[in-house]
């Protein structure tokens, strides 16, 4: 990763795309914005470099400014792709924000990333102390989670090629920017029956 220190990033992010997108899921007032925004560092990573690695505690979640980020488990050498992230999204471990353990999965960065990070620990303390923060967090977690759940019941329910339909209408921008491999491992089939059900 490399980033520069905290100096002017408060201005820069409360002009963001990111905020933006922060506000399309719940109101942000100037004030919560400028709050969280004094305690984001800005941070840059180049293309395949890793921003997640399982078994390690990465202490941080990242805002997604510009670029695109996918997550994966490797179980035996084999890549499983879990979900992925583009401008308006966070990027962090679920089991060490909310367990406090090691991460289970990987995310590297498929484009270059700009961005922020914020330490989980203050992360957590804003949610505790300001209430926007807290429904946005909430909103962010309630939204993965239903986004989870769909993609399970679709896995078990729908033909390779109602999912691929669905999640190409459901997720336009990924399915431009996201390798055929990587989409594939998504939705569960293998790259020749995507390769086949796209021809």
């Amino acid at each position: 990763m490399h980033k520069t220190g905290i100096g002017s990033e408060m201005i820069e992010f409360e002009r963001s795309l990111f905020l933006r997108k922060m506000r399309e899921v719940c109101p942000i007032s100037d004030a919560s914005a400028s709050l969280l925004g004094g305690h984001l560092e800005e941070c840059h990573f180049r293309r395949k470099e890793m921003i997640l690695e399982s078994d390690v505690y990465c202490r941080y979640v990242w805002l997604v400014e510009r670029g695109f980020v996918r997550h994966y488990w490797l179980e035996d050498g084999r890549e499983t792709v879990t979900s992925f992230s583009v401008e308006g999204h966070l990027v962090f471990s679920m089991d060490e924000l909310y367990y406090g353990r090691p991460s289970q999965e990987y995310a590297q960065a498929a484009e270059a990333v700009d961005g922020w990070r914020i330490p989980v620990t203050e992360l957590e303390r804003l949610f505790r102390g300001n209430l926007e923060l807290c429904n946005w967090g909430r909103l962010i977690h309630q939204n993965e989670y239903r986004r989870l759940h769909q993609s399970h019941k679709e896995r078990l329910t729908l033909t390779a090629e109602a999912r691929y339909e669905r999640f190409r209408m459901q997720f336009p921008e990924i399915c431009k920017r996201a390798s055929l491999g990587d989409i594939a491992s998504y939705l569960g089939m293998d790259q020749s029956t995507l390769s086949r059900i796209r021809a």
